[in-house]
């Protein structure tokens, strides 16, 4: 009994010293975004996108530049682009989807003005 319970805590130990900690890798990605309203609908995206794990939108900056940390096993820098564009915004070279552009209040499309 003592040498099961032995050869079990062993085993244990070694799945926890060998499991490889998830790989995580960070972009910054430009957006066409002007306001906290935008920054909020971006990072809510980000949240609900399958292998991002952080997302910061910083509309002080001149670029409003995303950081996003995601896990590159789980996504890609293009589908987090294409993600970005489905809420409305562009994300560098991906222009806004046309349907998630329209859904946007006035004051948050290009030309708008940040409040």
């Amino acid at each position: 009994m003592k040498k099961s319970i032995l050869v079990f805590v062993l085993l244990l130990v070694s799945v926890f010293t060998f499991a490889e900690t998830p790989k995580k890798e960070t972009v910054k990605i430009k957006t066409s975004a002007i306001c906290e309203m935008c920054k909020e609908r971006i990072e809510k995206k980000l949240a609900f996108t399958k292998g991002v794990t952080e997302s910061n939108l910083n509309v002080e900056s001149k670029d409003k530049v995303v950081t996003v940390t995601f896990n590159p096993k789980k996504t890609s820098v293009d589908k987090i682009k294409k993600a970005i564009s489905e809420v409305g915004y562009d994300a560098e070279e991906v222009a806004a989807d046309a349907k998630g552009y329209e859904k946007l209040p006035s004051c948050c499309k290009k030309g708008g003005s940040a409040h």
